[in-house]
């Protein structure tokens, strides 16, 4: 299918059939891509993206499931907080942009603290859902066996509510990446979303491409070995809708 649509922008753009002055062909695409990759320069940005992408991934991941860990379980903490946190989730992190270039200056922290703040929230609503879909039956048996709240939480709690929480995870990598992209896009002059829009500058449009493909495969690459680590930590697994890792 998407041979036969290379195929087909190819033979549409060589014979002239819309008037598209930038839109290169996917020849010239593979040219660009393989000059982008001999220089080092495509190689660089990917490995900085992928980088700021995972460490923010992995900093929101542990506040979002601290912070619903500790909203699911206690009601009290729940009541109280959550309209703070259901106004503040309301703010598309993409509207935080100019307030963290403010901040934090064209930078690589300007990029990390949008990628942490927009990648919280899916772990964070997630791991409270989960822990709250908890049948009281279990916790049930909980209290018969006589756990205590730590041996409740990691024995009955976590096994319970872990297929929502790696749904929650794979949301926010996904989102991360997206985050970190448009962040280097806007304000930190350095991976693929940087490349993208200097490629548009110089008026390259092949390189642009490039880019714009690379971020997509990125993306199909990152939630496969996502996918793949769930499956040999958790093996047999299954999301809330019944399907496998």
């Amino acid at each position: 299918m998407l041979v036969a649509a290379a195929v087909l922008w190819e033979l549409l753009v060589r014979a002239e059939v819309a008037e598209l002055q930038f839109l290169p062909a996917p020849s010239e695409i593979l040219l660009a891509a393989r000059s982008a990759v001999t220089e080092g320069e495509l190689l660089g940005r990917v490995i900085h993206t992928v980088g700021v992408t995972l460490l923010g991934w992995s900093v929101a991941s542990a506040v979002g499931f601290g912070l619903g860990l500790i909203l699911g379980l206690s009601n009290t903490a729940y009541r109280f907080s959550m309209t703070s946190f259901e106004v503040t989730r309301a703010i598309p992190p993409i509207t935080f942009v100019p307030a963290a270039l403010l901040i934090f200056g064209f930078s690589l922290r300007m990029e990390l603290v949008l990628v942490i703040f927009g990648g919280v929230w899916p772990v964070l609503v997630n791991t409270i859902g989960g822990v709250h879909a908890i049948p009281s039956e279990l916790r049930d048996v909980g209290a018969m066996l006589r756990l205590g709240r730590l041996a409740t939480v990691r024995k009955i709690v976590l096994p319970a509510a872990l297929p929502s929480v790696v749904v929650g995870l794979r949301l926010a990598l996904s989102l991360c990446l997206v985050l970190a992209i448009v962040a280097e896009i806007v304000g930190n002059p350095a991976g693929i979303g940087d490349g993208l829009i200097r490629a548009r500058q110089a008026l390259q449009p092949a390189l642009m491409f490039v880019y714009v493909i690379v971020a997509g495969l990125l993306g199909v690459v990152l939630n496969a070995i996502f996918r793949t680590v769930v499956r040999a930590l958790v093996p047999g697994g299954d999301t809330p809708d019944g399907r496998s890792w």
